[in-house]
């Protein structure tokens, strides 16, 4: 079985597990909407399913599909769509990246939100 994302234009409406040869029949309308897709693939690279830790498995289309997500034909690739307007689509990872990196203060409990308006991280305070 086989990861599956139903593709109508370049937005996937879709994300069925099936056999590729029931795709092939057309059980499922047209054959040609229906794109591969691989949960084990992230940034355009391959994951262990068990252990999450980066193998040498072949990646599949940058990430694995979602409802909602872009399918770009010509990068072959799957992302999600544009969190916010100042952040860039990666060519290489097809991962969205913000304009400010998140803060590395080696302070692991401080979590930080995304503010648009000022184009920076804020830590979230209770």
């Amino acid at each position: 079985m086989s990861h599956f994302a139903k593709v109508e234009d370049g937005v996937v409406t879709q994300v069925l597990v099936v056999e590729q040869d029931f795709i092939d029949t057309g059980a499922l309308g047209d054959a040609s909407q229906w794109i591969q897709t691989s949960y084990n693939t992230r940034g355009g690279k391959h994951y262990d399913a068990d252990t999450g830790e980066e193998n040498s498995g072949t990646p599949l289309r940058k990430n694995y599909a979602g409802k909602g997500y872009t399918y770009d034909l010509v990068r072959d690739a799957f992302y999600t769509p544009q969190p916010y307007p100042s952040w860039t689509l990666n060519d290489d990872t097809c991962l969205w990246e913000p304009p400010v990196a998140y803060p590395a203060d080696g302070t692991p409990e401080k979590i930080y939100n995304w503010d648009e308006d000022n184009i920076a991280w804020v830590e979230i305070t209770e």
